[in-house]
């Protein structure tokens, strides 16, 4: 897990900066970057490297290995120390606050603004990389992407398309993005999974998802990992979250995605409302949108 590292920020000074930046300008040439190389990537003396490396290493900012030469690299708190120094001086936010939730490959914490926002970590290739650079396309032409690479490209992309959807589709509206994060409105409400939904508003809720799906189709994007765990249900609408994974319409297997996407949703609903919402057929669903033909469609 990776921990929190706003509490750190008031401990961190400029050069602390200067030793992470430095850091991450050798990873784009190596996995670990030899102690060697320090100086000239940061500006730092010899001195000044050894006293920024010892605190950063205290803190869990980085990680030491030592083979064929001492080599140092970010772990993802030192990415997030980055992240977060770069929000602060654009004043996109000013201070990071409780946690609001977690993915499989995310946190999700409140942060202040002019107005409550939400800052999302990217935590992509933990634990299990080389399956997931297998499974995405954002890193399939790269053979040796670190975890750190396919987080700040899957920030990208999502960030990328929460801008091409917003605010056409019901999606959280984006702010701001750094390598690995992205700032988006807070959205007050529950995933559909943690929601009781009242059994009138049953067949309205899951119609109106469809149609988000339908009008994020229309716009050229499958989400391609849609549950009841990526839904949220406020008071008046329901929002589609976590988009990293999209794929576009032209890609080869959008409509399989899509149908797969139809599926999650209406054997969510025919699971926790049974005999609520009428008989429906997941193919025929997914052809009316993959078609513009949805608005035929009766729930």
């Amino acid at each position: 897990m990776v921990k929190n590292v706003a509490p750190l920020f008031a401990e961190l000074e400029g050069r602390d900066f200067y030793l992470l930046s430095g850091v991450e300008h050798g990873m784009r040439f190596s996995a670990w970057v030899d102690r060697d190389r320090l100086p000239s990537l940061t500006g730092l003396t010899t001195d000044e490297v050894s006293y920024r490396l010892e605190r950063s290493l205290k803190r869990g900012l980085i990680e030491k290995r030592t083979i064929q030469y001492e080599g140092y690299r970010l772990t993802f708190e030192g990415y997030d120390a980055l992240a977060l120094r770069t929000f602060s001086k654009r004043d996109t936010i000013d201070g990071v606050g409780a946690k609001l939730g977690v993915g499989k490959e995310s946190d999700v914490y409140e942060v202040s603004s002019y107005r409550p926002m939400a800052l999302k970590f990217h935590r992509e290739g933990i634990g299990n990389f080389r399956k997931l650079n297998r499974e995405r396309d954002y890193t399939a032409d790269r053979r040796h992407s670190s975890d750190l690479y396919t987080a700040r490209i899957a920030a990208e992309r999502e960030f990328d398309i929460l801008e091409d959807l917003y605010p056409t589709v019901s999606v959280p509206r984006p702010v701001d993005h750094n390598r690995h994060t992205i700032v988006m409105e807070k959205v007050h409400g529950q995933e559909l999974a943690r929601t009781t939904l009242e059994e009138d508003a049953v067949t309205p809720v899951l119609h109106r998802l469809l149609t988000e799906v339908s009008r994020a189709y229309d716009a050229g994007y499958v989400h391609a990992d849609l549950s009841e765990y990526n839904v949220f249900v406020t008071e008046d609408d329901i929002i589609l979250f976590d988009w990293p994974q999209a794929v576009d319409i032209s890609h080869e297997n959008a409509d399989e995605l899509l149908r797969r996407d139809i599926v999650n949703i209406v054997r969510y609903f025919e699971r926790s409302y049974p005999g609520v919402i009428p008989a429906l057929d997941p193919g025929e669903i997914a052809t009316a949108i993959a078609t513009s033909n949805f608005g035929e469609i009766r729930l």
